[in-house]
């Protein structure tokens, strides 16, 4: 059975799966689904359209799928979804979608960390970790394991590539490639994300193709469209490659260098 505290509000149009858990005063408003083992602390706001799987943790004051704030938004049914065994924490907030997607979609496993803003139309892979007061605006897209650090402002339409890290504190105004590590005022790509990769089991030699790869895109001094030729022509096309060439080939705001 659900433990749900005399003070929460709860209309009668959601769904609560068994063994879902709803602190003091908090609400979940109509249409709103929450999956097995959830768990939603003190006065959290869970509005009309959220999406909340399994084992799910909402802390204290978080506010889920609330209207976007985007002048075009019209009223249209939309969702925002919230994967198994993600962890949204105190005062994060997450928008629902508009009639670009419909929805704003955060993976699984993901750790979305204090005032936190996930805007409408986001698309977050899963094992994602936004760090305190990161914002995204809309439209951006984060691959799977990809960390963002604190105070982070990333511009709308942004791609950030699996397996990157970003530091603490800087602007993005455009596309992080995978495995990346960017720092820096202004913003650049300073390596290869070498520890996190190391911790996620890649190989020794896909790493070293991976440096290569980056060599020529990061410290050759060719342009991005240079770089991707002499790639094709000089390193092997393994997956990890393969994944950094669909990645610029998708790119809309450009790479970031």
């Amino acid at each position: 059975m659900s433990n749900i505290h005399p003070t929460a509000i709860i209309s009668p149009g959601a769904e609560l799966a068994e063994n879902v858990t709803v602190g003091p005063f908090s609400i979940i408003e109509d249409n709103v689904e929450i999956g097995e083992g959830t768990k939603i602390a003190s006065t959290a706001l869970i509005a009309e359209g959220a999406r909340i799987g399994r084992n799910v943790t909402v802390a204290h004051g978080a506010v889920i799928s609330t209207v976007p704030q985007d002048l075009k938004y019209a009223g249209e049914e939309t969702t925002a979804i919230i994967g198994d065994g993600t962890t949204i924490r105190e005062y994060a907030t997450v928008n629902r979608g508009t009639t670009d997607k419909r929805r704003t979609k955060i993976g699984k496993n993901c750790l979305i960390m204090a005032y936190a803003h996930v805007a409408h139309d986001c698309t977050l892979g899963d094992n994602v970790i936004m760090g305190n007061a990161c914002t995204l605006a809309g439209h951006i897209e984060i691959g799977d394991y990809a960390i963002l650090s604190g105070v982070l402002p990333i511009h709308q339409f942004v791609k950030i590539g699996a397996h990157s890290i970003i530091g603490g504190g800087y602007r993005v105004p455009q596309d992080v490639c995978p495995y990346a590590m960017a720092a820096g005022y202004p913003l650049k790509i300073a390596g290869l994300n070498i520890v996190g990769l190391k911790r996620r089991g890649f190989s020794t030699e896909v790493l070293k193709t991976l440096r290569k790869t980056f060599k020529l895109l990061f410290s050759s001094g060719l342009n991005t469209t240079q770089a991707v030729a002499r790639i094709k022509d000089e390193i092997e096309i393994i997956s990890e490659v393969r994944v950094i060439l669909d990645f610029i080939k998708n790119s809309e705001r450009g790479l970031m260098k």
